[in-house]
């Protein structure tokens, strides 16, 4: 499909839902159900076919992952709310024990068909010269290989832990990962029953001597086994079985707390501890060591799953090896814009040329991370002022940060402590930045700071000029490399002015009594979409045409979702991209049959969050009105979160958003899955022959499209075939 193609393709025909209310409950879709469909088709990309083998185990890994962190979070507060007895509904209408029923039953589903993954990508792999083995499958070099490795890097940091009045049940970490022992004296045949847990600083699998261009790894737990009676000598095993424990990972923080960051250290302690919500055990368990588990756990029937395979499926990322290319994605170096280049890496030279659109991973988030580090060397900065919420361990941005500050500049970074599974991460990096200098702020305990803004304030001749970066994405140099995002770098007065007082509000709690472009979260960004999309509505009513292309990660909230439906049903054409949680119920007869909905799911994670508007003039248009936001069209992140929306006005760079960035993302066929009524997504199917536009594979192919920051609108290219 061509991007004139889609362009004149058609809504399908809606469909018929007479059993379902559309004015109540029924017009929605439930959220959890939508979320384990979107690992639904993350775990379908580990079989496809078209994918490298290695980066297919990547995908179970990644699908593995989700579904643990998915019971940590969202599965804990639905079970919280269950016990303590709360039937308030959500959108869709089921309250929170009918929701967990519905999850757990698709979840066994799920767990099930990532075991039958691994075992078809096992063989797979196997036949690629990349073996996994057992016990059974070792010769007597290999164990003489294996006696070392245990005595020397394994044995010194093991604890085999006995269960008996004297040895009460340990505590078993969140992902804690353990085997139960069964053991017998030789002696005199007194039973023992015993754990081991698996050490979380030990890679989880062992790789032994192999002739060149094979490998051969063993998992730990059976190198464990193979040297029980260095554990337990004098013992005689009998029996075993290996579990994991899932426990609540939310955070809950008083709201009067004197001190934030230690209230966090307190809170990430009880999260260690939290309740267990998932028990995760071999299916052949002995039943004496079943038993004993769960009562100690504290689990019910309904919370443990048993698991015929390997548990722990998220390690297999140990397994993506570099050293085969052959089975990886071809490499892929991110570019350098041209107009960079051109001012010999000045970004404030380029970025006062004109505004600058930079689209993540095609092009390098290194001049994101340039633009701090020549601002922290720039002896004309005065200032910096910089959000963090997610950054790598290491981050050059935090290092930028500290330069500068060390240097005498006034640098204020707000750090997001409640940035999810970060705030650890997040502690270190404000002490670090605390000690060189920085005035360190962390927002409000009510609201998580979610958007992504850089200011850098520059005195220039006579005057103070301030660039600004608007993201996306978070400012983290390595998912930078695999994640899809927007950075606008521009030295526009009234952005600068704007983000100056979002600034302020963050660190001051003074609410900007008027901002001139942007529109923030929890203050106008809802009613500013609202608004743009009601708009759209308003001009079919006058005869124009009304258009809305939008792309996100996530779409629950009730009132934009109505909005939507209202515009579909007033004649705007409506298509999204909503990688993740969609709640909307597309292509239905009297309620949405003017809106598509589809998913990306490929080599990179979608992740850029964009809304165009026809305006009155259809889509794409030069006339548009084009917005990128830090925010998807979330409860959360409409009302609990600081959030930014930022209109692009500059015609070039509006161009290459609708033009190249958006058109390439409704054209996609090869990666693209399509969104029925039902909730349910089908993989889009290209006739036999017909080319299927990939528009990650376009973006990388085509340097021509950005390689100066923003193409101008007559340098947009179409979008052409290329073999797929």
């Amino acid at each position: 499909m061509t991007n004139a193609d889609f362009l004149k393709s058609p809504m399908p025909d809606p469909v018929d839902f007479p059993d379902l209310d559309i004015t109540g409950p029924g017009r929605f879709y439930n959220r959890e159900l939508s979320w384990l469909g979107f690992n639904w088709r993350v775990l379908e990309e580990a079989k496809n076919q078209r994918v490298p083998l290695l980066e297919r185990l990547r995908f179970l890994s990644i699908s593995a992952t989700n579904l643990d962190e998915f019971y940590n979070v969202r599965v804990a507060g639905l079970r919280e709310l269950a016990q303590a007895g709360n039937v308030t509904p959500a959108a869709d209408g089921l309250t929170p024990a009918e929701q967990l029923v519905l999850i757990n039953e698709d979840a066994r589903k799920l767990l099930d068909a990532q075991q039958d993954t691994y075992e078809t990508l096992r063989r797979e792999m196997e036949s690629e010269d990349i073996s996994i083995l057992d016990n059974a499958s070792l010769t007597e070099d290999d164990k003489a290989f294996l006696d070392d490795i245990f005595l020397h890097r394994v044995f010194p940091v093991l604890s085999p832990l006995a269960i008996d009045p004297a040895h009460p049940f340990p505590f078993i970490p969140n992902l804690g990962y353990s085997l139960a022992l069964q053991m017998e004296r030789k002696s005199d045949k007194r039973p023992l029953q015993a754990l081991l847990p698996i050490p979380q600083q030990i890679d989880r699998f062992v790789t032994l001597p192999a002739p060149e261009g094979t490998f051969r790894v063993l998992p730990l737990e059976e190198l464990l086994l193979l040297h029980l009676h260095s554990l337990f000598p004098g013992y005689r095993y009998k029996g075993h079985c290996a579990f994991r424990v899932l426990r609540d990972s939310d955070l809950e923080v008083e709201e009067e707390a004197e001190d934030l960051v230690r209230e966090f250290e307190v809170a990430l302690k009880r999260r260690r501890r939290g309740e267990v919500v998932r028990l995760k055990i071999s299916a052949d368990a002995p039943a004496a060591l079943r038993e004993v588990i769960m009562e100690e756990l504290h689990v019910t029937p309904e919370e443990v799953v048993e698991v015929n395979g390997m548990i722990g499926l998220a390690d297999l990322k140990e397994l993506v090896l570099e050293a085969r290319a052959d089975l990886l994605w071809p490499p892929f170096a991110p570019r350098v814009p041209e107009r960079v280049q051109d001012h010999d890496g000045d970004m404030f030279a380029a970025i006062r040329q004109k505004d600058m659109l930079l689209h993540h991973p095609y092009e390098t988030f290194d001049m994101v991370v340039r633009f701090l580090a020549q601002a922290a060397r720039d002896p004309d900065v005065v200032a910096i002022k910089q959000t963090l919420y997610r950054t790598s361990r290491n981050s050059p941005i935090v290092e930028a940060l500290c330069e500068a500050a060390e240097d005498g500049k006034s640098v204020t970074a707000l750090v997001e402590l409640k940035a999810r599974f970060d705030e650890a991460a997040n502690i270190r990096q404000s002490r670090r930045l605390e000690r060189a200098g920085a005035h360190v702020v962390y927002g409000f305990l009510d609201l998580k700071t979610h958007a992504k803004i850089s200011i850098v304030v520059r005195r220039e001749g006579e005057n103070l000029v301030t660039y600004t970066h608007f993201g996306t994405g978070n400012y983290h140099p390595i998912t930078a490399k695999i994640y899809t995002d927007l950075s606008f770098f521009t030295c526009d007065v009234t952005l600068g002015r704007d983000a100056t007082k979002v600034f302020n509000y963050l660190s001051g709690y003074a609410q900007p009594d008027s901002l001139e472009n942007l529109a923030i979260s929890p203050i106008t960004l809802k009613p500013r979409l609202l608004e743009m999309i009601a708009a759209e509505a308003g001009h079919v009513a006058q005869g124009k045409p009304g258009a809305i292309w939008a792309k996100m990660n996530a779409l629950i909230d009730p009132d934009v979702i109505d909005a939507l439906y209202a515009a579909s049903q007033a004649g705007v054409q409506i298509d999204l991209v909503v990688r993740g949680i969609c709640g909307l119920r597309p292509g239905i007869k009297g309620l949405s049959e003017n809106i598509r909905v589809k998913s990306i799911i490929g080599r990179f994670l979608e992740h850029s969050r964009i809304v165009c508007f026809g305006n009155g003039h259809g889509l794409p248009s030069k006339k548009a009105r084009v917005f990128i936001s830090s925010a998807d069209w979330m409860g959360r992140n409409l009302v609990r979160r600081v959030e930014t929306l930022v209109e692009i006005e500059n015609p070039t760079v509006k161009a290459q958003i609708v033009s190249q960035v958006m058109a390439a993302n409704m054209a996609d066929v090869a990666q693209s899955w399509v969104m029925a009524a039902d909730g349910s997504f089908a993989r889009t199917v290209k006739p036999e022959g017909e080319f299927a536009f990939n528009c990650h594979r376009f973006f990388m192919e085509n340097p021509s499209l950005s390689g100066r920051g923003s193409a101008g609108a007559s340098d947009v290219p179409k979008l052409t075939h290329t073999d797929d």
